[in-house]
């Protein structure tokens, strides 16, 4: 072999090993892009998902509970956190949900809701209580005062006090007059502020009174009181046609107020109250995501109590019934959790795990083509070496001395260094290198048998040079 056939050799070899290095390079960058992508998007999965929710009027009930939970959400590691935008009211977070500028919003059951809305639980249930004042008793006369309102259907003609400002509470005292036989026309409602009780108790020209509220409400309980000490004891009035209320509409339900549960001695009321009530419920659009809402669901649920030891009215937060056929339906999410049918990890995402195996599978398929495409070269050298091999058997045995043996030990000692460069870098396989033995097995083979043909005629004539001599 010439210098300038070695030199070509080398340079080859090198610009192989300088290929072989570039796309181990290039299997590393992709590799730690991959890493990185895989990275990102763990991160991002595990990041907490901030649900926008839509409360009001500022100092409410509602308002105060929803700021105690956003805070209790936050305080703790969870998947869930809570972004208050304060309204004037329940219509105004509805509207902001129908919108699809809030995730969430508090809106009292009986209030337009928006198309998509369903509801994830209830914050409070809202009894009705109707009451009319018997008078103050008169001290000369040991007779007890009687009301004159004795019954819902008396109201007609008189005016009925609705604490509360929101229209609803009005809408509801005409759904309970119609039910009740009265003409809403002839009852006049005068609203005043949760803050304006005492102005309401003395206001001589209301002849009712009604409340719309929790039954452990202050603001219903004081008003009671306040009534009682302005215009004598309270008459409760029974919302005798609550049931057909309720059939007929079914965001309100049928309830009873219980005896004494707005005063102990004397009893108010003293026996129980046929009425119905209203829920507050936190609303959710359909498209909220099934597990944002289950998370949100089981995170409310879990700081309940500890909220509600900060804020009592969060003792009031309670599931919604999925058996009812309910006109606003339950989340699926939340629906999910209560009845026990939420999906594992796996039901959620097995479908998407088995692609990313397919995916994964195809990927390395793709990778072991590329990189079979990338050594074809080196596979062809390869090649070409055993023949080159195999050609020197031929040589071999043919060869006059034993440099010209050793110059070709030496040439296929170089082509075995660069064979196993290829195997180490995976240029070659594993059967490609078994073939390369079975021929270097050859080669050998035919070095040892011809050094021996050469010793052997080396030795030929210095024997016959002894036999002369004898």
């Amino acid at each position: 072999m010439s210098s300038s056939d070695g030199a070509n050799e080398s340079s080859d070899a090198a610009r192989r090993r300088r290929r072989r290095s570039n796309t181990l390079l290039l299997v590393l960058a992709i590799g730690f892009l991959v890493f990185g992508a895989a990275a990102g998007a763990l991160y991002y999965a595990l990041q907490p998902v901030t649900l926008r929710i839509a409360v009001g009027p500022p100092g409410s009930d509602d308002h105060k509970v929803i700021q105690a939970t956003a805070g209790a959400f936050a305080s703790e590691s969870r998947t869930v956190r809570l972004s208050l935008i304060t309204t004037d009211g329940a219509v105004e977070a509805l509207a902001l949900l129908g919108a699809g500028k809030a995730d969430l919003a508090v809106g009292r059951g009986d209030l337009e809701m928006p198309t998509d809305a369903q509801s994830v639980a209830i914050v409070r249930k809202n009894f009705v209580v109707l009451w009319a004042p018997s008078g103050l008793a008169d001290k000369s006369s040991k007779k007890k005062p009687a009301p004159k309102i004795q019954e819902i259907a008396d109201l007609a003609g008189h005016r009925v006090g609705v604490i509360g400002l929101t229209p609803a509470n009005v809408a509801l005292m005409r759904v309970i007059l119609s039910a009740s036989g009265v003409e809403a026309d002839k009852v006049v409602e005068t609203q005043f502020g949760t803050d304006q009780i005492e102005e309401l108790a003395r206001d001589p020209t209301l002849d009712a009174f009604m409340a719309v509220g929790p039954l452990d409400s202050k603001i219903t309980s004081d008003a009671i009181a306040a009534t009682a000490r302005s215009r004598g004891e309270p008459k409760f009035l029974a919302i005798e046609a609550s049931e057909a209320i309720a059939l007929k509409q079914p965001r309100y339900e049928s309830e009873e107020v219980p005896p004494s549960i707005f005063n102990a001695n004397p009893a108010w009321p003293d026996d129980k109250v046929e009425t119905i009530s209203v829920s507050h419920l936190i609303m959710a659009r359909k498209a909220l995501s099934e597990t944002t809402a289950a998370a949100f669901f089981r995170q409310l649920f879990a700081v309940r109590q500890a909220i509600a030891r900060e804020v009592p009215g969060a003792a009031h937060i309670t599931k919604p019934d999925t058996e009812k056929d309910a006109e606003l339906p339950v989340h699926r999410g939340a629906a999910a959790v209560i009845d026990g049918t939420e999906r594992t990890f796996l039901d959620r995402y097995g479908d998407y795990f088995w692609f990313a195996l397919l995916s994964l599978s195809g990927i390395g398929s793709a990778g072991a083509w590329l990189r079979h495409y990338l050594n074809r070269d080196e596979r062809d050298e390869n090649t070409s070496h055993r023949n080159r091999i195999l050609a020197m058997v031929s040589r071999v045995r043919t060869a006059e001395s034993n440099q010209r043996l050793l110059a070709m030990q030496r040439e296929v000692d170089a082509i075995i260094c660069e064979t196993l460069e290829c195997y180490d870098d995976g240029a070659i396989e594993e059967e490609e290198l078994s073939a390369f033995g079975l021929v270097l097995e050859l080669f050998n083979h035919a070095i040892v048998e011809r050094r021996a043909a050469l010793q052997a005629i080396t030795l030929e004539p210095a024997r016959g040079h002894n036999l002369t001599s004898r």
